[in-house]
């Protein structure tokens, strides 16, 4: 019996509760990638130019962090500009118009404005008028929640074949250039995914996610919400601009990224030494090295592209994700470890399944990467 026989007849019946909801219509295939895409903006802002206003040597910054440059968006540019790229790209990876989106998930800390949802400004830039648009705020760990919403709305059963979830900021509007601790780490970019179904044996495990309200304080822009609305004063105070607790972050970091990877690997009932490749957020180059040793992984498995974009929050694990792609780094049946976490505090992980049939759509990000050289 199909699907929507099945929840005819529960309703015919009378018994169409939740759970039996949730039964018939998990029977979809399962969900995972089928196209990659990322972008970032033209500007360029090296380690000596950010070094000349935060009071600190370039060495001190590649040293320390592992970052080279940063991408800055121009001022015509906006969060949903930058993501609107990183979608259009992925779609032309997975070889679909717009129009066959049926959910647009967008992850960010730097909307365009506090409302309406970036995703619907996004939306009618693409011309995507059959999605459903809204953005998720999970800071860096943003993408991987957009990733749990569109894998179970595709797996629902409710007629949407394809999601894009992208991540984005434009940190670069938000930065106190005289302090060094911010400064020197965050960028402008964004990288999206398109989901939909892939052939069995292929696609997400589980997507684990916490979070941790406790130490909300630890990073975060403190003003403009309607705890602070924005006035004369609290622009004085510098309270639009990132501020960050950069040793309690270290620690959370290099506590949960072990956690993180335990949990997803013993879930998919993995070893470390059967993970092909590593997929995480983007701190700095150094710290996430740091955290993958942490977990016992090798390291040598890992994505890093921090020292040619620095922390572009949400799009850095997608970024990630769309450079392995297109560098040819992710084979069919590549077992790929995906660990997030960010600002909130949040967290996620998962084991993905590479599709061979999945494609990058990316044409410029190679200048990218030749400038982080």
């Amino acid at each position: 019996m199909s699907d929507t026989r099945m929840v005819d007849s529960f309703a015919d019946a009378g018994i169409l509760t939740i759970a039996n909801f949730m039964e018939v219509t998990m029977d979809t295939g399962p969900i995972g990638i089928l196209g990659t895409g990322s972008y970032v903006p033209t500007g360029i802002r090296t380690n000596e130019q950010v070094a000349a206003k935060a009071g600190v040597d370039a060495e001190w910054i590649a040293e320390r962090t592992g970052i080279r440059c940063r991408h800055v968006a121009g001022p015509e540019q906006a969060s949903s500009d930058l993501a609107a790229e990183a979608v259009r790209n992925a779609l032309e990876g997975a070889g679909l118009a717009p129009e066959a989106l049926g959910l647009l998930v967008l992850a960010t800390s730097t909307p365009d404005e506090l409302g309406p949802s970036s995703a619907c400004r996004v939306q009618a830039l693409l011309g995507a008028h059959n999605a459903v648009a809204f953005d998720v705020s999970a800071a860096c760990t943003g993408w991987l929640f957009g990733a749990r919403v569109a894998h179970d709305w595709l797996r629902a059963g409710t007629g949407e074949r394809y999601a894009a979830v992208v991540g984005v900021e434009c940190y670069s509007r938000f930065l106190d250039e005289g302090d060094r601790a911010t400064a020197s780490l965050f960028g402008d970019g964004a990288a999206a995914a398109v989901l939909g179904q892939v052939e069995e044996g292929c696609g997400f495990a589980p997507i684990v996610l916490g979070s941790d309200g406790r130490q909300a304080g630890d990073v975060l822009i403190p003003a403009g919400g309607s705890r602070a609305p924005s006035s004369t004063d609290t622009v004085a105070r510098g309270g639009h601009l990132i501020h960050m607790d950069g040793g309690r972050v270290r620690e959370f970091i290099l506590d949960i990224f072990p956690k993180g990877a335990a949990d997803a690997l013993g879930r998919s009932v993995l070893s470390r030494d059967e993970v092909d490749l590593v997929i995480s957020h983007q701190p700095n180059p150094v710290l996430v090295r740091w955290a993958c040793e942490a977990a016992g992984l090798d390291v040598n498995r890992l994505v890093v592209v921090g020292d040619k974009v620095g922390n572009i929050g949400a799009g850095g694990l997608p970024y990630a994700l769309a450079s392995a792609h297109r560098r040819g780094r992710l084979r069919h049946g590549d077992r790929i470890l995906v660990v997030g976490f960010g600002a909130g505090l949040t967290w996620g992980s998962t084991v993905l399944t590479w599709d061979g049939a999945a494609r990058n759509g990316d044409r410029m990000e190679e200048k990218a990467d030749a400038l982080g050289r």
